[in-house]
C-alpha cells in the first residue's frame, strides 16, 4: 500500500526551496541523498548513473511542493547536466553517458542520509524500527540513514535501500518476516520439547 505524504501541521512556508544534496532516480523512485560535505555523495551518485540510474541534480536541488502534497525536484538551470567530482572537476553527464542518464524532474520519494560511521554510535541493524522522516517544505519524506566507512560500497547500499523502501510501500518488511519465522520456530521447539519430556516421564515410570 502506498504511504500517503505526511504534512506537518505548522503554517506552510513558500512552496519552493533550494536544498543541499543530490537527487537521482533509482528503480523509478526519486531518491534525495544528503549528508556532510566530503562524505562521498557525488561519487556515489556518479557510480549509480554508471549503473543505469538517472541523475536529476548534483549538489543542490530546487524543490517545489505540489498542491496535492508531493515534492518535485529539479536541477537549477545553471548546473543542469553537470556534476562536480573531486579530482576530476566539472563533468557533463549528458556528454559522457548520453541523454538517457538524465531526468529533468522527479518526485522525491525517499531521503537517504549518509553519515560517517563512528565507534559507539548506534545504527539500526535489524530494520525493525520504521525510518525517521526528513522534513522538506513541511512534507515528511521517509528517511534511511546509511553509515559510511572504508570498504562499504555506498552506491550498492543506496540501491538496496531503494529496493527495501519500494517493498515497504507494498507492505513487505524482511525484518517482520524474520520475527514471524523466529516465533514459529520457538513455538515448534516448545511443542517438540514438551513431547520429549512426556516420553521421558513415561519411560521413567516403567
Amino acid at each position: 500500500m502506498k504511504k500517503k505524504r505526511k504534512l506537518r501541521p505548522e503554517t506552510s512556508p513558500a512552496p519552493e526551496a533550494t536544498v543541499s544534496g543530490e537527487l537521482v532516480q533509482i528503480f523509478g523512485l526519486g531518491v534525495f541523498i544528503f549528508g556532510d560535505s566530503g562524505i562521498g555523495k557525488s561519487e556515489s551518485v556518479l557510480e549509480l548513473v554508471g549503473r543505469g540510474h538517472r541523475l536529476v541534480s548534483d549538489d543542490v536541488v530546487r524543490v517545489r511542493r505540489t498542491p496535492d502534497g508531493r515534492l518535485r525536484g529539479r536541477a537549477p538551470e545553471l548546473s543542469r547536466d553537470f556534476m562536480e567530482i573531486r579530482g576530476l572537476g566539472i563533468i557533463n553527464i549528458k556528454e559522457i553517458f548520453g541523454a538517457r542518464a538524465l531526468c529533468a524532474e522527479s518526485d522525491i520519494d525517499l531521503a537517504i542520509r549518509l553519515r560517517k560511521w563512528q565507534r559507539g554510535r548506534e545504527f539500526d541493524r535489524l530494520g525493525l524500527r520504521f525510518p525517521k522522516d526528513h522534513d522538506i517544505l513541511r512534507v515528511l519524506v521517509p528517511q534511511i540513514t546509511i553509515p559510511v566507512a572504508p570498504g562499504r560500497n555506498i552506491a550498492t547500499l543506496i540501491e538496496i535501500a531503494s529496493r527495501v523502501h519500494g517493498l515497504r510501500r507494498r507492505g513487505y518488511q524482511a525484518s517482520r518476516e524474520m520475527v514471524r519465522r523466529l516465533n514459529k520456530a520457538l513455538r515448534t521447539g516448545r511443542r517438540e520439547g514438551g513431547g520429549a519430556g512426556e516420553r521421558r516421564q513415561r519411560n521413567d515410570a516403567r
